[in-house]
Parts: C-alpha cells; sequence; structure tokens
C-alpha cells in the first residue's frame, strides 16, 4: 500500500481556446475560470507516493532552467520538488523512482537540475520510468509537439544510465502500476496506486482538469483528438466502474475527485 502526498510545483497560463479545442467558451467558462485575455491557470500538480521502501515521484512540474524560453505561458508561483520535499523532511535522493507521463516541458522539466553549471539527474538515486514511445516522440519530434521537448530535461538522465523504457504495461512496484494511453502524445503514462483509501489514478494530460472529464472535452494540444476520447472511454468507464480516484495536474481548483457515468458520458464527483 502507498500512501499519496500532493506536490504543488507552481502554475502556468494557457488559452482556454488551445485547453478546451472544439468547445464553445460559453460552454467551458462554466466549470474553469480565465482572465480578460481569455488565459487559464493551469496547476502542476505532481504527487508523491510513498510505501515501506518506495519513494515514487509522479511527474516533476516545469523545473527552472527554462522559464525565459516558456515566458509565454506566464510560469508564476513556481515551487521547486526539492523544496516541497524538504517540507516532508526529504531530500532529493531519497526518492527511489521518478515517473514521467511524458516529456512537455511542463511535467518534466523539473527530473533535471543545473549543479556548478552542469545539467544533472535532479534525483541521483532514482530510476527514472519512461515510455519507449515517448522517447522516440523525443528523438523524432513531430512539427506539433517539438516545441515542447527540452534535451536538457531528459538528455542527462539517459547519459547518466538512469533512463528505463516501457514499452507494456507493467507493475514497477507492489501496488504500483503503469499503462500505456495515446492521444495526447505517444506513449503517455498514466499510474494506478493502490492505497488504504482505493486505487488512486495520475492521468496526467490524458483529463487534465476535472471538466476534462467530459468526453468530447479534448485540448486542442492533443495530436490525435478521436485517440483521444476513445482513450478517455477506456480509461473512465474502468475507473468509473472501480471507483478509481483521478488526481488532477493541471486544475488549479480541484485537486482529485472520482467520476460517475453520465447517460452516455462522465462527469467529475467535486
Amino acid at each position: 500500500m502507498f500512501e499519496i502526498k500532493i506536490i504543488e510545483t507552481g502554475y502556468i497560463m494557457a488559452d482556454g481556446g488551445a485547453m478546451f479545442g472544439a468547445v464553445p467558451k460559453r460552454a467551458w467558462k462554466r466549470k474553469y475560470s480565465s482572465n480578460d485575455e481569455n488565459l487559464c491557470p493551469l496547476a502542476m500538480r505532481c504527487a508523491l507516493a510513498v510505501s515501506n521502501d518506495r519513494k515514487i515521484l509522479l511527474d516533476v512540474g516545469m523545473g527552472d532552467k527554462n522559464l525565459d524560453t516558456v515566458s509565454y505561458y506566464l510560469p508564476h508561483d513556481i515551487v521547486s520538488v526539492p523544496d516541497n520535499l524538504a517540507i516532508l523532511g526529504l531530500k532529493v535522493e531519497d526518492i527511489t523512482d521518478v515517473v514521467l507521463s511524458h516529456l512537455h516541458f511542463d511535467h518534466c522539466g523539473g527530473a533535471t537540475t543545473i549543479d556548478r553549471g552542469k545539467i544533472i539527474p535532479a534525483f541521483p538515486n532514482a530510476k527514472y520510468w519512461l515510455s519507449k514511445a515517448q522517447w522516440n516522440s523525443f528523438l523524432h519530434p513531430n512539427r506539433l509537439e517539438a516545441d515542447s521537448f527540452f534535451a536538457d530535461n531528459i538528455q542527462p538522465i539517459y547519459d547518466a544510465g538512469l533512463l528505463y523504457l516501457i514499452e507494456d504495461d507493467v507493475a514497477i512496484a507492489e501496488g504500483f502500476n503503469l499503462r500505456l494511453y495515446d492521444g495526447h502524445t505517444s506513449g503517455q503514462l498514466v499510474s494506478f496506486i493502490e492505497t488504504e483509501s482505493g486505487i488512486f489514478t495520475f492521468p496526467g494530460d490524458l483529463v487534465p482538469t476535472s471538466a476534462h472529464v467530459s468526453l468530447e472535452w479534448i485540448s486542442a494540444y492533443d495530436l490525435c483528438a478521436l485517440t483521444s476520447l476513445n482513450e478517455k472511454i477506456r480509461f473512465l468507464t474502468e475507473a468509473e466502474k472501480e471507483g478509481y480516484t483521478l488526481m488532477y495536474y493541471h486544475d488549479a481548483k480541484n485537486k482529485k475527485s472520482k467520476v460517475k457515468k453520465l447517460n452516455d458520458n462522465f462527469k467529475a464527483l467535486l
């Protein structure tokens, strides 16, 4: 069994039209806030899963290496994962595993850090888990997501021999399973974690906010909307049936919820 601890690493701003795709603003504004420039606040909410012998990070935020490069997204209130760990009485050396849902900068920038002018893995004793499909996307990026990949977020981990690539669904610890989902990007990893309160899931950008529980609410950032739709149906059908708790990486207000089937769709139980 694992205990889940929430780790808040800050916020970015993204255009509401991009976040909600074909959904008109008059619909999404009832469920998610935006400012006068139509920008929505997005959290970068990571998690730490702790058992007797494992301390597993689920995503690591954007870090602080490339803030100037991504200033368009107005990053603010940035707090590093190491600073969060210190509040919990932990050090970076205590982390045994890091699960990278995918390699977009807002999820994996904190995987590496600058030490005396050199970029090194931020968690030196950890195994870093990533899908092989996502690694291949980084090596051979398409035009739609090339700007979301930064080599200094992942290459030093590979060079240090700490990167473990996954090709199929796998258990990396007793009670901790990783599964592959496509749509937003290739080979996104979703974590399924056994806790005393049932199974918690970390769907990343498969379901980035509670508003995106509705099936057709698909971000324009997703590479393939139809694949995302089918993957959401697969994931949410199981989540509703089994009573899973979803943790929302980007939801600025709602950290987690269960979901309920509503006719031929789903809703978050907030």
